[in-house]
């Protein structure tokens, strides 16, 4: 359900034919083969405990007497952590040295993951998901930036790239399986399967992860750490939180107000210190804003859209954990059998036309189920089109959107701008999630109780958010198609020629995308 895998999907930054160069050259060691072993099992960690949970979410709920609204936050506490400190976790990898943030992170992520399955009350169990979310804003942009710091610009540096998106894409796809599967036995052991896993990790990022020093000498910036921490936490708390507290509700408006003052500040601080822990003229390169706006429109739906799949086919439907596993399966398959061949796409179409496709396929995917879905949903012809249609979004999407996302970055704010992008997913897609459940609760007394309403009628309550969710969608389309028709027979246009000026480097790093 949470579908993070997708969430650091990532190939290549390098995108047009070049002379290849001695760094291209570079030979892979067993070393190296080893370090790229550790981070792909990190991430594919991640993709395997989120879509684990995902698939237990009916079960974590029936056993706790958790509601729909409280089901919401065990998927908004890992989104709280994860988003709120997904920028301070990639500068501080940046700054601080990515090895010992790493493995930090990764030991972090194993003891809240054995906790997670110890625990008998609804708060403490989302309590370990917000923990689990702070590790993952560590790891996730550190691993990331190891890989692109650990190998060559150019060939050797997308290799390792494709092959960590198919890991990523892997843990997903089976962690729907593993989840049916396990949930059977107990949704605990979701939590606990991951970590014997982590700790082999660990101890393996022990022995091979070299030590690496710090990318400045020049101090940790403390009051933009503070400040850009307490915002983003703040800001994904109001947000996750204002479908339960109501939207106009007073503590929903301070909080809100509150959050963009800290932000507000940090912009100040940012502006006035030597040493930024942001720099925030990476915010003005037209192509990094419109990828970021883009995964809010891929991801943000595709969540809201899986939460609702899940609650009714389980819930409603009376499925089971592997019969809907199964059922969505199609979805991560696709991503496994497409990834390794994105990068050859994106060197053949670019990343704003790949883009455009995806949250093309997801509208197209969405309108389908709006207007084929009946209450019993036939499986053949509504769900099958459907998730195909969106593993098709994904597959080409969360490549593209993270190389145009990361093009023509610096080495040493590889991590910044891996975190920005992952900031905008996570934040954007708990917005839309929040708003989802507020549309989907609307109109029930008791949140998540379905025992007494019909499948029609659960289904007419589920059709405003399957609408917003189409919605986002469409509007993520229409952020990259415009720049386009803007330019004119998709040319690059004079904007997009303003970005690359913008950011020197992006000449080195092949022609621009976006």
């Amino acid at each position: 359900m949470h579908v993070h895998v997708p969430s650091f999907l990532v190939t290549s930054t390098a995108t047009s034919p070049s002379p290849v160069s001695a760094p291209e050259q570079q030979r892979w060691t067993p070393r190296l083969w080893g370090i790229l072993a550790v981070v792909c099992l990190a991430l594919f960690l991640d993709g395997l405990d989120v879509s684990m949970v995902g698939v237990a979410l009916p079960s974590i709920g029936a056993e706790l007497g958790l509601s729909t609204t409280s089901l919401q936050w065990i998927v908004s506490g890992y989104v709280l952590g994860f988003g709120g400190l997904l920028l301070l976790g990639g500068r501080t990898a940046d700054l601080l040295g990515r090895r010992v943030v790493f493995l930090v992170a990764l030991a972090v992520f194993a003891v809240a993951s054995l906790l997670g399955g110890m625990v008998d009350d609804g708060a403490l169990l989302i309590a370990t998901r917000l923990i689990k979310g702070v590790a993952a804003a560590f790891t996730a942009p550190t691993g990331l930036s190891i890989i692109t710091t650990t190998f060559a610009e150019g060939r050797a540096r997308n290799r390792a790239l494709a092959i960590y998106t198919v890991f990523g894409a892997s843990g997903f796809s089976s962690g729907l399986i593993f989840g049916g599967l396990l949930t059977g036995f107990g949704w605990r052991w979701t939590f606990l399967f991951p970590v014997p896993i982590a700790l082999a990790a660990l101890v393996a990022g022990i022995l091979l992860i070299p030590r690496d020093r710090p990318a400045s000498s020049g101090g940790y910036d403390i009051g933009g750490a503070v400040t850009l921490t307490g915002g983003m936490v703040l800001l994904v708390y109001t947000v996750v939180s204002a479908p339960e507290t109501g939207f106009t509700h007073p503590t929903t408006i301070a909080s809100l107000v509150l959050a963009l003052v800290l932000l507000a500040v940090f912009v100040v601080v940012e502006q006035r210190v030597r040493q930024p822990l942001v720099r925030l003229s990476i915010l003005r390169i037209g192509h990094i804003v419109r990828a970021s706006l883009a995964i809010v429109a891929l991801f943000g739906s595709y969540l809201s859209f899986q939460f609702m799949m899940t609650i009714y086919l389980q819930d409603v439907l009376g499925w089971s954990p592997l019969r809907m596993a199964l059922a969505l399966l199609p979805t991560g398959i696709l991503v496994v059998l497409t990834a390794p061949h994105a990068g050859r796409m994106i060197d053949r179409l670019g990343t704003p036309r790949l883009i455009i496709i995806a949250l093309g396929a997801l509208s197209v995917g969405y309108v389908w189920f709006l207007l084929r879905a009946e209450p019993e949903l036939g499986y053949v012809g509504v769900i099958l089109p459907t998730v195909l249609l969106l593993g098709a979004g994904f597959a080409l999407g969360f490549p593209a959107i993270n190389v145009q996302a990361t093009s023509g970055v610096s080495d040493d704010e590889q991590g910044l701008a891996a975190g920005l992008v992952q900031t905008s997913m996570q934040v954007g897609a708990a917005l839309v999630l929040a708003v989802t459940t507020a549309l989907v609760t609307a109109g029930s007394h008791h949140a998540g109780a379905h025992a007494d309403a019909s499948a029609a009628e659960v289904l007419d309550q589920f059709r405003p958010g399957l609408v917003l969710v189409t919605v986002v969608a469409l509007a993520g389309l229409a952020v990259m198609v415009i720049p386009l028709v803007r330019g004119g027979s998709g040319k690059i246009s004079a904007t997009e020629d303003d970005d690359v000026r913008a950011e020197p480097r992006m000449a080195r790093t092949g022609r621009p995308h976006g």
